[in-house]
This record gives C-alpha cells, sequence and structure tokens, in this order.
C-alpha cells in the first residue's frame, strides 16, 4: 500500500475512540498528513474516528447524523454477496463480463469501494485508485476488513488493489493499461437536497464536485484497452455530452458504455 498523500485542499483530523487506539490514530496521522485530536470538544468539521469496529468519517461532532465508512463483509454488501452476484447484472454486462471473460478494471472514482469490489467478486482484477487520502483511508481500513475475513479474504487477495494517486496521472503514463475504465463521478446537484443520501453529501464535503469528471473521461478513452463504463443517474446528460455507443440500464440508474479498441 502506497502511503497516503495529504490533500492540499484539507487537512484531515483523526480521533480514536479509546486510549489503545490511540497508538493507531497517531501512527496513521504521522504517516499521512492528518491532524491528530485528543478530544472532540473543541474541533469543528469533519474528521475520521478510529474505534475498535473500523475508520469513520465524520462530517461534524455535533452532526445527528451517523458516519459513513467502507464496509464489505457486512451490512448491504454481505446481503447482496451472500444472495448471488450474478454476472449478467447490469453492471456486468456493462463491463462486457462473458462466460469466458473477466476483464481488468482500472476504477478511477471508487468512492467507498462498493462497485469495485462487485466486479471483484464476479471474477475481475480491479485496481482502486482513489486521489482523497481521507477516502483512501476508509478503503484501506475496509479492504483490511475483509481480507480479515474468510468470506471475502480470499477476493481481496487476489482480485483487488488500491492505489492513491490521481487516475489522471495514473492513465497519463500509460504503462500497462487495464481492459475497462469504471467511473462513477459525483452526480448533479438535485433540485431538493433532502433527496441526496446521507453518503453523497460526505463525500461532496470531502471530494468536492469532480468537477474534472470530463477531462477524466477524456484521459480515460485514450487509456482504457476495450472501453469506458460511465455510471450516470437516468434524468442526467451523458458525462460532457458525450454520447456512448450503448447504454445498459438498472433500475436508478444507467451505465453508458464507450468502446475504445485501443489494442
Amino acid at each position: 500500500m502506497k502511503k497516503l498523500q495529504t490533500d492540499p485542499t484539507l487537512q484531515p483530523a483523526i480521533w480514536a475512540q479509546s486510549q489503545y487506539l490511540a497508538h493507531f490514530a497517531k501512527d496513521l496521522a504521522n504517516q499521512n498528513g492528518f491532524k491528530y485530536i485528543r478530544k472532540l470538544d473543541k474541533h469543528e468539521g469533519i474528521y475520521l474516528a478510529m474505534t475498535e469496529e473500523r475508520l469513520e468519517l465524520h462530517t461534524d461532532k455535533d452532526s445527528k447524523e451517523g458516519p459513513i465508512f467502507a464496509e464489505f463483509v457486512a451490512g448491504k454488501m454481505g446481503f447482496r454477496r451472500a444472495q448471488g452476484l450474478g454476472r449478467k447484472q447490469p453492471i456486468g454486462r456493462a463491463i462486457g463480463l462473458k462466460k469466458d471473460n473477466s476483464p481488468t478494471i482500472l476504477d478511477a472514482t471508487p468512492g467507498l469501494g462498493r462497485d469495485g469490489f462487485i466486479l471483484a467478486c464476479l471474477g475481475c482484477k480491479v485496481r482502486l485508485v482513489e486521489r482523497s487520502n481521507i477516502i483512501a483511508a476508509l478503503l484501506q481500513d475496509g479492504l483490511k476488513r475483509a481480507l480479515d475475513d474468510p468470506a471475502t479474504g480470499h477476493i481481496v487477495n487476489n482480485n483487488i488493489s488500491l492505489e492513491v494517486a490521481d487516475g489522471k496521472d495514473i492513465m497519463a503514463l500509460g504503462k500497462k493499461p487495464e481492459e475497462v475504465v469504471y467511473l462513477d463521478p459525483m452526480y448533479p446537484h438535485r433540485t431538493k437536497s433532502a433527496l441526496v443520501k446521507k453518503e453523497m453529501r460526505y463525500l461532496r464535503s470531502v471530494v468536492g464536485e469532480d468537477e474534472d469528471a470530463q477531462s477524466l473521461l477524456e484521459c480515460a478513452l485514450n487509456y482504457a484497452i476495450k472501453r469506458v463504463v460511465v455510471k450516470r443517474p437516468h434524468p442526467s446528460k451523458p458525462l460532457g455530452d458525450l454520447k456512448p455507443d450503448f447504454t445498459v440500464n438498472s433500475k436508478k440508474t444507467r451505465f453508458d458504455v464507450y468502446l475504445t479498441n485501443n489494442d
């Protein structure tokens, strides 16, 4: 795992739930440019909390909303895995999964990693590239817990990796390109803020609006060997108004597919 790089626009703060965990929180702070805080009473704004269970992101010490965190073993992800993840589901069809083909994937906007983990469960080799050190810390924690669990350890060990970098920089190098680039940029603002999920609001508070999403798509089109897949909400226009070659629809979202043929 590469060292987490400090976000130039936001200094992350980290707090530990117990004295025992303080040592690990300080190590994470020292290694990665986080600010260690002993007490929350004087802290304002977002912070990472190291608890007995996991690493969590809180927006404010006085917020009544619960935290967000990366979770691949239990919760919704655990339920989906237990129910079976078919290769013919929309995301699998968009990626180009076939009976005898599991493409390599660069996920350049992993967020909390759920789509990338689903694709890893389906047999793809998935490379998560996250540029926010805060989100990367959550991903790192979630993947470690999944690696330690018998039900998911083999998936993490064999099919998924995490790098802390800007996806555009990785793709500009052009070394050993993946067959597919997967993009799930921030969705456009909705007219009613109450409709925006808590997770989306939390992520926006950390990474902003993904204002360079169009240039990320342009880089992806020059990098991916076979295709670029962009996840979008149904009412929205294609990213950058660039018409896809075809679209795969799911209940709440769609996947715009751009064929590249960069062999």
